[in-house]
């Protein structure tokens, strides 16, 4: 009975693959729709806040503890800074300079980065896949790079390469503190985190909240960057990994890039050029090549 009943729990854990990637796919151009009448920090601070929100509420739902064990704060507010802090900040700014749909690409480098920095700093070895990984990212971002480094404006790739890099290091922080308890409700004090700081960020920076009178395109956008693509996603995701291996869910969830890609073209007219299209396919290639060996392990 027990073998009867599992390809059920790997088809639901497929259909909530597809969902995952169409919550974080669609964020993307969500996003830069309302970055065309709402600040960078509020964008941010409304997704965080929502996020944050219902998060809490799973917790109380499903009667699980709100509080963390005793010395555990201090690692979440560091790894919310890197993992969704500085990861959302970043991408959100870089789409402000350069299409979306290159921000995506170069922001889905952040495997291979993993990787290089799990053999730099924790002495994980580092096998051929990764060197391949590497080689392919290298490659791919120097395909994106080298038209604008001379003639453009290479910040938002910049921006996009360092979020990647945020992410990063956030993943290798977690793995190196093997910090304690509950999942779910760590990334909830990680969202709370990143609205705390975004907040400050308004405040600092942006004044008094802009988000009225605004068009529907952009209060769409909103109503689906906060409560679908920041809430909704990260329960979504925490579903995925109860159900499969996290190595294999994460090479599940490269669809997510590909959604962000066509959805940029499709809602935002968008049209990616040759570098465009080599360069990410290098990336995901290289995303992939790192990411395939793990989930097949598992």
């Amino acid at each position: 009975m027990p073998q009867a009943s599992r390809p059920a729990r790997d088809n639901t854990a497929i259909l909530l693959l597809v969902l995952l990637s169409l919550a974080w796919g669609l964020s993307w151009p969500a996003i830069r729709i309302a970055l065309d009448e709402v600040a960078p920090w509020t964008v941010r601070v409304v997704g965080y806040a929502t996020g944050t929100l219902f998060m809490f509420a799973i917790v109380q739902l499903q009667g699980r503890k709100a509080s963390l064990p005793p010395g555990v704060y201090g690692h979440v507010i560091i790894s919310a800074v890197l993992n969704i802090l500085g990861f959302g900040l970043l991408t959100t700014f870089a789409q402000l300079h350069v299409m979306t749909a290159r921000v995506v690409i170069v922001s889905y480098s952040m495997p291979v980065w993993a990787s290089l920095m799990a053999w730099l700093l924790l002495g994980e070895r580092l096998n051929t896949a990764s060197v391949v990984g590497l080689l392919l990212c290298v490659s791919g971002l120097t395909v994106l790079v080298y038209p604008v480094a001379f003639t453009g404006d290479p910040i938002g790739l910049l921006l996009a390469l360092g979020a990647a890099l945020s992410w990063a290091a956030g993943t290798i922080y977690v793995k190196w503190a093997r910090v304690p308890g509950d999942r779910v409700v760590m990334t909830a004090w990680q969202l709370a985190v990143s609205f705390a700081v975004t907040a400050i960020g308004v405040v600092a920076f942006e004044g008094v909240p802009h988000l009225w009178p605004l068009s529907w395109p952009v209060l769409l956008a909103l109503a689906f960057h906060g409560p679908v693509g920041t809430g909704i996603a990260y329960f979504l995701w925490f579903s995925i990994i109860g159900r499969m291996p996290a190595a294999t869910a994460s090479l599940g969830s490269l669809c997510v890039p590909v959604v962000g890609i066509l959805s940029s073209v499709i809602l935002l007219g968008e049209r990616p050029g040759v570098a465009d299209v080599i360069g990410f396919t290098l990336i995901f290639a290289a995303a992939t090549t790192v990411l395939l060996p793990s989930a097949t392990k598992s």
